[in-house]
């Protein structure tokens, strides 16, 4: 298909491929991408292109269609599924010693993992609050935008890898190791809960969370969409639950919709 062809079909600029590229790509994952930051989304994309031999996006949009395992590859890579078991310790020791007591207080823990990838930040975030507050109900829902991540988080399955920072003590009481990979133990996973679910357009019932995970998502949205999905976050924390975010994010104005810093990337709503 010509770039000409493809702006009748799409209604991207004609002489912007990567616009072109990413309207048609919709198609194929109900994804919007004009809302990630563009300079970021589009050396990812062109890198990845570009190994594949493809300069032109609009020629690699074609490829997309009709190659399935290759828009799988492509997926992985856009999607960004970087993670692992206790994830960034120093944010689960403050966890562990000062919110889980203080959000237990209630006998009960309802925590959102979004943008939950395959599901270490979710299996960890159940230890810790198990571990600390062991007679506490737990419900724990993890959403992502990918279903086959969403699928594979269902499985509680990690790699040696997904487990190299992780304390071994607490591996070893949650997790059956089988060879090179560890699966969570039933009591683990109870009251764990993992849904198809994209953060630009969830919307949640006010106070529905006591605590929100949402690390390292929103570095790669543009600021308007950042900041509009902090507003909806903190709008679905309860008073006096908290939003933990990514060290390398921050919330720009955390005042007005109700946040108050009281940790390094940790908000309490008021």
């Amino acid at each position: 298909m010509t770039t000409a062809a493809a702006t009748n079909r799409f209604g991207a600029d004609p002489n912007d491929d990567y616009l072109v590229f990413i309207t048609g790509l919709r198609q194929l994952w109900p994804v919007d991408l004009t809302q990630y930051r563009r300079g970021q989304m589009e050396r990812r994309i062109r890198s990845f292109a570009g190994r594949r031999g493809v300069t032109h996006l609009p020629d690699y949009l074609q490829v997309l269609k009709g190659d399935e395992d290759e828009l799988h590859r492509f997926l992985d890579h856009v999607t960004i599924n970087v993670s692992q078991l206790w994830r960034h310790p120093e944010q689960w020791q403050v966890l562990h010693k000062e919110l889980i007591p203080e959000l237990a207080a209630e006998n009960r823990i309802r925590a959102w993992s979004a943008g939950c990838s395959y599901g270490a930040e979710a299996y960890t975030l159940s230890a810790v609050i198990r571990e600390t507050s062991p007679n506490t109900r737990v419900q724990i829902t993890g959403t992502d935008v990918d279903r086959r991540i969403i699928d594979r988080a269902k499985q509680g399955r990690f790699t040696d890898a997904d487990a190299r920072e992780a304390p071994q003590d607490q591996m070893k009481k949650w997790f059956d190791h089988e060879g090179d990979m560890w699966s969570a133990k039933p009591e683990l996973r109870f009251g764990m809960n993992f849904e198809l679910g994209d953060l630009l357009h969830t919307s949640v019932p006010a106070g529905s969370y006591d605590l929100i995970m949402c690390r390292n998502v929103v570095i790669y949205f543009n600021e308007d969409v950042r900041d509009s999905l902090h507003g909806r976050l903190a709008a679905a924390l309860r008073p006096g639950g908290y939003l933990v975010i990514g060290a390398t994010e921050r919330v720009a104005t955390p005042g007005p919709i109700g946040l108050t810093p009281t940790h390094p990337f940790i908000y309490r709503k008021a």
